[in-house]
């Protein structure tokens, strides 16, 4: 990968953002997932700058971004973003956001609608399913203190791993050391009350959401995972789902050409629109 990239930082009242930069043309805002920063869409992006000047960020909290002792929040977020693009003078974006970055986008899109010109939501969070409760039982267990959960999964891998029962432990496990490699994103989706949580999900809003939206979903992931990007298709006006059959839940990292190719097709339509209106 030999892209141009310019890396910037702006300090705002938040804190200090960090930044990747390259391309000119329509502005594209790239928000990452939970346990990433802005580096996991560069695979994505070098297929698109040539035709789109982009930005990816790494959300407050997050990758070189300042940590700033805050009480984190969507809406934490979205107020950064917020000062961001006023900082930087920007007035009409098109928001990328995968997973965390897809609940962020669509709230920041629900306050600020003015100025979204569209939405690419890549497998996002931010809904709560029908029949499932809110903040994932079995995980907060996991994640718990003291982790008592993780000795006792620690203690039945070998012999799960005896009898070939060992996978969902070494799932369960991986995940554990994802999520706890990210403090923000730990902070944001389970260290705080499920009430406040709650407050902010986005279903009962999408509905006013009356901005062109796409809606991106690996087939072969999560069952949960799908049913939240239903949710967004759903209840979004102008979204269209687009099951990608060969996505797990890592398309920007596992697939960057074919997503490149879907936001290039989505931003397309919605500028040929604008010049027709």
């Amino acid at each position: 990968m030999n892209l141009p990239l310019r890396n910037s930082r702006i300090k705002l009242p938040l804190g200090q953002v960090f930044w990747r930069e390259v391309g000119q043309g329509p502005i594209l805002i790239f928000l990452h997932g939970s346990w990433n920063d802005g580096s996991q869409w560069l695979p994505v992006i070098e297929q698109l700058s040539q035709n789109y000047h982009c930005f990816a960020l790494d959300l407050l909290g997050f990758g070189e971004s300042e940590r700033p002792n805050l009480h984190y929040s969507i809406q934490l977020e979205v107020e950064c973003l917020f000062q961001y693009l006023e900082a930087l003078h920007i007035s009409e974006v098109y928001l990328v956001g995968h997973s965390l970055g897809g609940w962020i986008a669509a709230s920041y899109a629900l306050k600020h609608f003015e100025n979204v010109s569209g939405l690419v939501l890549i497998a996002p969070e931010g809904v709560q399913v029908q029949g499932k409760r809110l903040g994932g039982g079995w995980k907060r267990w996991l994640l718990g203190r003291p982790p008592i959960a993780y000795i006792i999964l620690q203690i039945l891998y070998p012999l799960a791993r005896l009898f070939g029962r060992h996978k969902p432990i070494e799932q369960a496990l991986k995940w554990r050391k994802q999520i706890l490699s990210s403090p923000t994103a730990y902070k944001l989706l389970f260290k705080r009350r499920r009430a406040e949580i709650q407050a902010e999900l986005v279903q009962d809003q999408l509905e006013w959401l009356n901005v062109p939206t796409v809606i991106l979903q690996g087939a072969k992931d999560d069952p949960d995972a799908i049913a939240q990007a239903q949710v967004y298709a759903t209840q979004i006006p102008k979204a269209h789902l687009q099951m990608v059959e060969l996505g797990d839940n890592n398309l920007p990292e596992a697939l960057p050409g074919l997503l490149a190719g879907h936001i290039h097709d989505f931003v397309n339509r919605v500028e040929g629109l604008k010049v027709e209106g």
